[in-house]
């Protein structure tokens, strides 16, 4: 029977630009030999116009090397393992964490570690509407404490 699964865990994640920056796990595989005629053709346009081969951005994975293009992202699991995601597919995929107060944190970690349910947090003070929301998704998802 399929069921339907949402993660749990959360992952850091940066944008690949080899333009402005290249992680240490990052490599252009010049030295591969292009094997599609796709492949071939895209090199000898480069060569043309710009005098080197297209670059063959890789990563390194748990489960080998893995093609990237500039503007995918990169993902660090919570394990330090990376893999890439195209772009269109993270923001689908992924939101950011929210940015929350510190005191909001504290509550936060205060309620829980007391073992009151997120209903109590909101009984106990007169929260709005977007308050409610920010509190809930942190309480939820994590989150990240402002500066």
């Amino acid at each position: 029977m399929l069921k339907e699964y949402r993660k749990t865990a959360t992952v850091k994640a940066e944008q690949f630009n080899p333009d402005e920056y290249i992680p240490e796990y990052a490599f252009n595989n010049l030295e591969r030999v292009p094997w599609t005629t796709s492949e071939k053709l895209e090199n000898m346009l480069s060569i043309l116009k710009t005098g080197e081969p297209k670059p063959d951005w890789r990563i390194k994975t748990i489960e080998g090397d893995m093609k990237i293009n500039p503007g995918d992202w990169i993902a660090t699991g919570v394990e330090g393992e990376h893999w890439a995601i195209a772009d269109d597919v993270f923001k689908k995929t992924y939101a950011e964490l929210p940015v929350i107060p510190k005191m909001y944190a504290d509550t936060i970690e205060e309620f829980k570690a007391n073992h009151y349910r997120l209903n109590e947090m909101f009984d106990e003070w007169d929260w709005n509407y977007y308050e409610q929301e920010l509190i809930a998704r942190s309480w939820l998802d994590g989150y990240v404490v402002e500066d």
